[in-house]
């Protein structure tokens, strides 16, 4: 049983924004061997949906996400950083994280498209949430990605 926080960034305890920059830095610099700038000045102006797993007295991040506010990255608000720990994979929670995420991304910017520039490799599973290509392929650090958009519609409810 997870339990999910969804935050702004001035919402976030240290301790949680520390174990969420140490977890990106764990899948994104370290995993994938991508020497990048994690700490984009992009945090300050996002929501961060996390999935905390209770282990003893502390809880540890299982599966993270943030979303851009429109004008942040792109004109639509954005998703970005998802990412599930490497104890969590092929569980289903990386598509929970993506239904959560969008979920609430359709609460907040209600008919919004959203944007993301989407690991190649990952498009198929972008694609089952309605993201559909939007550019040729790219180079971003080192790792083909492609810009991929959803559009607009009414919001979703996620079952809690």
């Amino acid at each position: 049983m997870f339990h999910w926080q969804w935050s702004r960034f001035e919402d976030l305890t240290l301790r949680q924004l520390y174990d969420i920059l140490q977890l990106r830095q764990a899948v994104f610099v370290q995993e994938q061997d991508c020497a990048y700038q994690d700490a984009d000045g992009r945090d300050q102006h996002s929501w961060h949906l996390a999935a905390w797993e209770k282990q003893g007295e502390d809880f540890s991040l299982q599966a993270y996400l943030r979303v851009v506010d429109p004008g942040g990255k792109y004109a639509e608000p954005s998703i970005g950083r998802v990412l599930t720990a490497p104890a969590a994979r092929r569980t289903g929670l990386g598509r929970e994280l993506m239904a959560r995420g969008l979920s609430l991304c359709d609460q907040h910017f209600s008919g919004s498209a959203i944007r993301i520039s989407a690991q190649l490799y990952l498009s198929r599973f972008y694609r089952e949430f309605a993201f559909e290509p939007v550019s040729e392929p790219y180079d971003e650090d080192g790792i083909p990605h492609i810009e991929m958009v959803r559009a607009g519609r009414q919001p979703l409810t996620v079952n809690r």
